[in-house]
C-alpha cells in the first residue's frame, strides 16, 4: 500500500442467509492482507458477522458456525403464530449467554446495521444502542421472524430496501468501500420441468425473498457503487442451510482473493 495516506476504508456486508457465512472468510482474506476496515455496516446475515467483527467475536463466532449442524440450528427455532414463524428470542438468548452485548458506540471501529419499516417501508439505520437488538432488527426476514418493535417503529429485515448497504457506509464517514453481495450465481441456477418437485411453502417464500433482495441489490449498487465489489459464488447454497458454514468461509476467502488487484489499486489511488 501507498506509504501515504490510508483512506478510511468501509465494509459493506450484504444480505443472503446462511450464504452470509462467507462474510467471515471475506474478513480473514481482508486481515491477511493487512486491510482492516474503519467502517463495517451490515444488512440482514452481514449486520450479524459484521456486528461479531467490531465487537470483537470473530473467532468465537468463526468457531461456532463451523462446528452447526442441523440439530444445533434446530435447537435456536422458538416457533410462533404471531408475526412470523420463529419468535427469535431464543436465538438472540444464546448470542446474550455467548457473547458480551455491547453499545454500539463503544465499539472499536463504526458499525451500522440496516432495518426496514414495516409501516412506511422505509430504511432504518442502526448505529446506536444495543448491538444485540440492532442485529436482531436486521435479521428479521418477513414472514420467518417476527417483527422488531423499537421507537415506536416496527422493524424487519434490512434486506427489503438495502441488501448491501454501501451507502450506510458513506453516510458514517467511509471514503472507499468494499462490498459483498451474496447474490451472484443465485438465480437461474434451476430449469423447472415436468419431473421436478414441487417445493415446499418454506422454500417458496425464501426463494422469492432472495430474487426480491437481488434485484434491490442490483439497483442500489448501480446508484450507490462501491469501489470494489467482493461477489461469493455459492449456486446451490440454500439460504436456510446455516451448517455449511466451512463452504461458505472458503468462498469468502476466495472471492477476496479474485478481487485482490482492484482492492489494492483503489486503497492506493
Amino acid at each position: 500500500m501507498n506509504p501515504g495516506r490510508v483512506p478510511r476504508i468501509g465494509l459493506a456486508l450484504g444480505a443472503g442467509g446462511a450464504r452470509g457465512w462467507s462474510h467471515i472468510g471475506v474478513l480473514r482474506a481482508l486481515e491477511a492482507e493487512g486491510v482492516r476496515p474503519n467502517v463495517v455496516c451490515g444488512t440482514s446475515i452481514g449486520a450479524l458477522v459484521g456486528a461479531a467483527y467490531a465487537s470483537g467475536d470473530l473467532d468465537r463466532l468463526e468457531t461456532w458456525v463451523r462446528g452447526l449442524n442441523w440439530t444445533d440450528v434446530l435447537s435456536l427455532v422458538d416457533p410462533t403464530w404471531r408475526g412470523g414463524f420463529i419468535k427469535g428470542v431464543k436465538l438472540i438468548d444464546f448470542f446474550r449467554r455467548h457473547f458480551e452485548d455491547r453499545e454500539i458506540g463503544a465499539l472499536g471501529v463504526r458499525y451500522g446495521a440496516v432495518a426496514t419499516d414495516l409501516t412506511s417501508g422505509r430504511e432504518v439505520t442502526l448505529a446506536e444502542g444495543s448491538v444485540l437488538e440492532a442485529v436482531r432488527a436486521s435479521i428479521a426476514l418477513p414472514g420467518i421472524f417476527t417483527p422488531v418493535a423499537r421507537d415506536g417503529q416496527l422493524l424487519v429485515d434490512g434486506g427489503l430496501v438495502n441488501p448491501v448497504p454501501v451507502s450506510l457506509c458513506r453516510a458514517l464517514g467511509a471514503e472507499v468501500v468494499i462490498a459483498v453481495d451474496l447474490g451472484w450465481a443465485k438465480l437461474g441456477r434451476h430449469r423447472a420441468s415436468a419431473e421436478a418437485a414441487m417445493p415446499s411453502v418454506l422454500e417458496v417464500f425464501v426463494t422469492s425473498m432472495d430474487i426480491m433482495q437481488v434485484r434491490a441489490a442490483r439497483s442500489r449498487l448501480a446508484g450507490e457503487p462501491a469501489d470494489a465489489l467482493v461477489t461469493p459464488l455459492l449456486p446451490g447454497f440454500g439460504t436456510m442451510e446455516f451448517h455449511r458454514a466451512r463452504e461458505a468461509i472458503d468462498e469468502g476467502r476466495a472471492a477476496v482473493q479474485r478481487m485482490l488487484p482492484l482492492i489494492r489499486q483503489v486503497l492506493e489511488d
